[in-house]
């Protein structure tokens, strides 16, 4: 009922490239519908329901804050890329980076450096993925909220777990990673 690539055939609702009319390629691709509920037109969450809105009303331990300042905030992403996986956000909900302040732009900088040092020094990272993505259609998703990805990286990092098996596999849970990166989160900054 299972073939050698896991999927269930009895499962309506799974597809087999090989059904279909096509020229094989050399990638894996982990198909994600439950993510369309983010880039279908009108079903970003309404302002009162912006998860990065609500985030900083909680206890930063439920919400995963690590660092608060006076314009953003950094906390884990709820869905990592890689352990240690931060977001940037301006408390203000505003979409894009043009429509940030001043203030906003600068704090997420310092934000984004002081993260980048402490990532490195508890987790010992080679390296970063920064970035945002600006609007459903750049793969934001939630594109209503400004917020920018510090994705740390090990030379090691890619194995085949995520080719051959399409799962990304994180080493510590959410709660220990926020415990340790907060901790090690200078007092004077954020």
């Amino acid at each position: 009922m299972t073939v050698d690539d896991g999927m269930d055939l009895d499962n309506p609702l799974l597809e087999n490239s090989a059904d279909f009319a096509a020229v094989p390629d050399a990638f894996q691709r982990l198909w994600t519908p439950h993510r369309m509920v983010y880039i279908q037109d009108g079903q970003q969450p309404h302002p009162d329901d912006c998860p990065f809105c609500l985030a900083p009303a909680m206890d930063d331990e439920k919400a995963l804050i690590v660092a608060r300042g006076t314009y953003a905030y950094v906390l884990l992403n709820l869905f990592p890329y890689n352990s240690g996986h931060l977001l940037v956000c301006p408390y203000r909900h505003v979409a894009t980076y043009d429509e940030a302040s001043p203030e906003e732009v600068a704090e997420i900088g310092s934000l984004t450096q002081t993260a980048m040092r402490v990532l490195t020094q508890v987790s010992n990272c080679d390296g970063f993925n920064i970035g945002m993505n600006q609007g459903r259609i750049a793969g934001a998703g939630i594109a209503e909220h400004l917020h920018q990805h510090i994705v740390p990286r090990w030379a090691l990092d890619s194995n085949f777990f995520p080719i051959i098996a399409g799962t990304k596999a994180i080493p510590k849970l959410l709660g220990e990673t926020r415990r340790e990166i907060a901790d090690a989160w200078p007092n004077d900054e954020g």
